[in-house]
């Protein structure tokens, strides 16, 4: 593995290290604390977050699925699509940075993938754009 020093002579980016400092828990906490320092600030991030990535993750169940599930494990309702294959980088990326919440933050990604793909074959894509549309105008209304 190249060290900082070795990188910099050579003027090469030093892969493994922006790998380790991408997987490093501490770091995003420290970045998340300079940035969101304002407690009103905290608030809305914490609100938002989740009924955004939610509400994205109704807009890919519109996109061409990659692979459609067996009827038995929700073929139906559900398909590995582009939402899909979101939560699943998203997932991964969080074990990746801590075993225990990335694991529980996984968990959660996966059932609004779920809960997303029931809603948008409930409502179809005409109204769960103008939902969706809705929703973000009322989340910025309230900001």
């Amino acid at each position: 593995m190249a060290t900082m020093s070795q990188c910099q002579r050579q003027r090469l980016p030093c892969f493994s290290l922006v790998a380790k400092d991408l997987l490093d828990l501490e770091k995003h906490f420290e970045f998340y604390g300079a940035y969101h320092s304002n407690p009103a600030n905290v608030v809305i991030h914490s609100l938002f977050v989740w009924p955004i990535f939610y509400t994205s993750l109704i807009l890919f169940h519109f996109t061409t699925p990659i692979f459609f599930l067996p009827a038995w494990l929700g073929g139906e309702v559900l398909a590995l699509d582009l939402g899909f294959v979101f939560v699943v980088m998203l997932g991964l990326f969080y074990v990746s940075m801590d075993r225990k919440a990335g694991s529980l933050a996984a968990v959660l990604c996966i059932l609004c993938w779920i809960g997303s793909g029931c809603l948008a074959s409930q409502l179809g894509f005409s109204l769960a754009w103008k939902e969706v549309s809705y929703s973000y105008a009322r989340m910025l209304d309230r900001i």
